[in-house]
């Protein structure tokens, strides 16, 4: 199938200070790097600085020469770098927090970091005018490569790396026909394009196999891809039920196989040694060959995905089967690196090892050298991701969200943080005159506003517009979450009740932080 930093956990209780943290950048966008804070000046009326948990790309910087940061305290901070755009990658915290009663003596200071287990976001009292904040359903991603066409709605993409191979097959393919066709001169290269061509289209009724029961059983696939050595289809989800599971992954070299088939009984109707049957008896034996490689027990490959299943049934362990099935799979690997050519060199495969010079060699140690590391390289890939979907329900919206308080349009930036600080917030919504959210102020311009101009400075020049997509329900978790989020690329989004009641704003930076956490413990 398929293929940074940030801060800011969920608000503290306490003034306590925590550590820095840095995080690398994601594909989606950069993280905020967080800056280790100072001491809090006593004469400061406002509190901390607060940082920068969020905005959207789209929203100017700070002041040049202030960079804000995404892990403000109780102290001030000290060079902190700014960022933009979300992270990529988010990450849960281990248990839901309870919210802090907004009077308590504690303060917790706008912006501070806190410890997710012991504290959390309280609700503030505007309505939000988006009901139920559902996410937008997120949108295709573009296909890597040339668009083939859409069958059950499904996109089909031929991958650049395609062509390479249907070269090379077309070459080999020519050099056989030269043997037993003779007397098609340079014509053989036009059969062998066909064949070619053929072949890759039996690569694509064994996906779309995979994808016709993955759509039955319920799952989206995002797209087919034809590339280099087959084809791939990305389904999204994973199946609910090991019997299912086997099925999905069973379909697709028993498709192979009725081909290989179906090929077979053509050829019996032709006369051999013509350029049909040389054409049907080639694809028979690679539709046999696409069905037996598949078959074998170890991931990514189908037979992989089969012995999953089986030791998912057995163990009730879904994360059991992909463990074994990916070391299995990388057993496999090391055993085509070494056995391939050595089953060439003796014969096993067809030519015996006297007719067998140097460059055929070369090109099955490189053949061999390439199937193991896309083996090997796809059974890694499985663990991780089953790894990523284990950890995924840990990562809930109303568990991160960060409380806010309501701020009107006209409020001086310096009334706004004193707000927050005695509401022990961390973040501040600003509504209009009925209480409709309206943007979200993004703590990277509040850090760079100096503190003197901070009472003649308004919220509303420091926020960010609300879209649609940046309202999100209180209720979101795992993928769905994430799919909300990546629909809708920001650093902040504005987390509602079912109710329409503002909940809080939660931070990308948080999310991916949270998210981080949960895949370092032991699964």
């Amino acid at each position: 199938m398929d293929e940074s930093g940030g801060s800011g956990q969920p608000r503290s209780g306490t003034d306590e200070a925590t550590e820095r943290h840095e995080g690398p950048q994601a594909s989606t966008g950069p993280a905020a790097d967080a800056p280790r804070p100072g001491p809090e000046s006593p004469e400061d009326p406002t509190g901390p600085k607060p940082t920068e948990p969020g905005g959207s790309t789209e929203t100017p910087r700070p002041a040049e020469g202030t960079e804000p940061a995404t892990r403000p305290s109780d102290e001030s901070p000290a060079t902190p770098r700014p960022s933009d755009e979300p992270p990529a990658t988010p990450r849960p915290s281990d248990e839901p927090p309870a919210h802090p009663d907004p009077t308590d003596d504690t303060p917790s200071h706008f912006g501070a970091p806190s410890d997710p287990e012991t504290t959390g976001s309280a609700r503030t009292f505007a309505k939000s005018g988006s009901g139920k904040g559902r996410p937008p359903r997120r949108e295709k991603g573009p296909g890597g490569g040339l668009l083939m066409g859409r069958p059950f709605g499904v996109p089909v993409y031929v991958a650049p790396s395609w062509f390479l191979v249907a070269a090379l097959i077309t070459w080999v393919f020519g050099g056989q026909l030269d043997r037993v066709l003779p007397e098609l001169g340079a014509l053989r290269y036009l059969v062998s394009l066909f064949f070619a061509v053929a072949f890759y289209a039996s690569v694509l009724v064994h996906e779309l196999a995979h994808t016709v029961a993955a759509l039955r059983f319920g799952l989206p696939v995002r797209r087919i891809q034809l590339q280099f050595f087959g084809g791939v289809s990305e389904i999204e989800k994973e199946s609910e039920t090991p019997g299912r599971e086997f099925v999905l992954a069973f379909v697709g070299p028993l498709l192979s196989l009725v081909l290989s088939g179906v090929f077979y009984l053509a050829m019996q109707t032709v006369e051999p040694g013509t350029v049909p049957g040389v054409l049907l008896g080639g694809l028979m034996i690679s539709n046999l060959i696409v069905a037996v490689f598949n078959l074998l027990p170890g991931l990514p490959l189908d037979g992989g995905r089969m012995l999953r299943a089986v030791v998912w049934k057995i163990t009730g362990k879904p994360m059991s089967g992909t463990i074994a099935a990916a070391w299995v799979g990388r057993a496999l690997a090391v055993s085509v690196l070494i056995g391939l050519p050595l089953l060439t060199q003796s014969g096993a495969l067809g030519d015996a090892s006297e007719d067998i010079g140097g460059m055929d060699t070369v090109m099955d140690a490189l053949l061999a050298a390439i199937l193991a590391a896309i083996i090997w390289t796809g059974a890694g890939n499985s663990l991780r991701m089953a790894r990523l979907r284990e950890h995924l329900p840990e990562l809930r919206a109303r568990a991160l969200t960060r409380r806010a308080v309501p701020v009107e349009t006209s409020t001086p930036l310096s009334e706004a943080l004193r707000r927050a600080n005695d509401a022990g917030a961390r973040a501040l919504v600003v509504v209009d005159a009925d209480g409709q959210p309206l943007s979200l102020v993004r703590e990277a311009a509040i850090v760079g506003v100096p503190e003197h101009r901070r009472p003649w400075v308004a919220v509303s020049g420091l926020a960010q517009d609300l879209t649609d997509g940046m309202r999100v329900s209180a209720e979101l978790a795992g993928e769905d979450l994430l799919d909300a989020l990546r629909a809708n690329p920001a650093t902040e989004y504005l987390v509602v009740e079912e109710s329409g009641e503002i909940y809080g704003v939660l931070s990308a930076a948080d999310v991916e932080r949270a998210f981080v956490k949960a895949m370092a413990r032991p699964s």
